[in-house]
């Protein structure tokens, strides 16, 4: 082995001093940048619902903001057999946090159970209800009362002159989406059961369907479709039937298309439950639970309304959650020319 000498020697002792500052730099920047939580995000949406795109960008953020990891998981084609699968493996893994959407809650009540059995913190967002979220443990649900955004709909009818309606349900094998429906039909004071129809989830289907409802019932005074899917098949049968701005047209949710049926007259308004308060306020939760070691949700909350960086985003994107007790509301919140061109300008990644 030949030894270096002199300059020689200083000049390899440097260069390997600055090596090993460089690695001790870059071992100091993984540990900091390391995530202190892993979350999982289960849905029931098929991966062709690119509704979900904007719970995905939130979920992305709120992993910035709080310096933790969330995978996202899905059944690709919206079985909810393996859906539960997804939870119980998400059970079987270990993760710091579940958050679920109850899209069936007799369907996922046992899989969930393997998740609070050991103890794993559970949120709930979406679709079910903040009794049913209850029951399964979770330490709240952050969603749109689906009968209490249905009725505000309902009433804003009402107040137009509306005496009755069309409820086009796209996703019948979820019972909760009926209570849009009903929440809509009590505010007429109508039977929301001979108001709605089954429409199934095919465009060219559901644009039949309606077409052939408004045929046999040319005296309804307005349409309720219950997401996108249907409200552009909608919106199809009402412009091809002549009766773009002769009926009363709301519905829930966004798309392009309910952007420009707004625009144009087509439709008075658009439910908003603002889904990317669902994700993020659900990673947001479960990272406070983590690192405060609590589940009061008074506390969780106190603890996110004065997170400065939450409050960046709220008014960045214009969003406003509401805060009950236990529960966080996203929705109702409601689309209308008069809010409409900031909405466009996030539609598709944060509203």
């Amino acid at each position: 082995m030949r030894l270096c000498t002199g300059k020689a020697s200083f000049k390899v002792l440097a260069a390997a001093l600055t090596l090993a500052a460089g690695i001790g730099a870059m071992a100091a920047a993984s540990t900091a940048q390391a995530a202190d939580a892993k979350f999982v995000l289960i849905s029931h949406a098929p991966d062709s619902d690119s509704w979900w795109n904007t719970i995905k960008n939130a979920i992305k953020q709120a992993d910035e903001d709080f310096n933790v990891e969330t995978d996202y998981r899905n059944p690709p084609n919206g079985d909810l057999a393996d859906m539960s699968r997804l939870i119980e493996q998400s059970a079987a893994r270990n993760y710091d946090g579940v958050i679920v959407t109850i899209a069936d809650f007799d369907v996922l009540k046992s899989s969930l159970g393997k998740v609070t059995a050991k103890k794993i913190p559970l949120v709930t967002i979406n679709s079910g209800t903040e009794e049913q979220s209850a029951q399964l443990g979770a330490i709240m649900h952050i969603g749109q009362p689906e009968y209490v955004a249905g009725k505000a709909a309902g009433e804003k009818a009402k107040a137009a002159g509306v005496k009755s309606f069309l409820c086009v349900n796209h996703f019948a094998t979820n019972v909760v989406s009926f209570e849009r429906c009903r929440g809509f039909a009590d505010a007429l004071g109508v039977n929301y059961k001979t108001s709605t129809i089954d429409s199934g989830q095919d465009p060219t289907e559901i644009q039949s369907k309606v077409s052939a409802y408004l045929r046999n019932h040319p005296n309804t005074g307005a349409i309720l479709t219950l997401g996108p899917t249907p409200a552009s098949a909608t919106i199809k049968a009402v412009q091809q039937m002549g009766l773009t701005g002769k009926i009363y047209f709301a519905t829930f949710d966004f798309s392009d298309d309910i952007a420009k049926g707004i625009q144009d007259g087509t439709i008075q308004f658009a439910i908003d439950q603002q889904p990317y308060l669902q994700g993020y306020i659900a990673v947001a939760v479960l990272a406070i639970v983590k690192k405060e070691h609590t589940t009061d949700p008074t506390k969780i909350r106190q603890i996110l309304q004065a997170n400065p960086k939450f409050k960046e985003r709220l008014q960045t994107y214009g969003l406003e959650p509401s805060y009950g007790p236990k529960n966080i509301r996203s929705g109702p919140g409601f689309i209308t020319k008069a809010n409409i061109d900031k909405v466009i300008k996030y539609a598709g990644q944060y509203r």
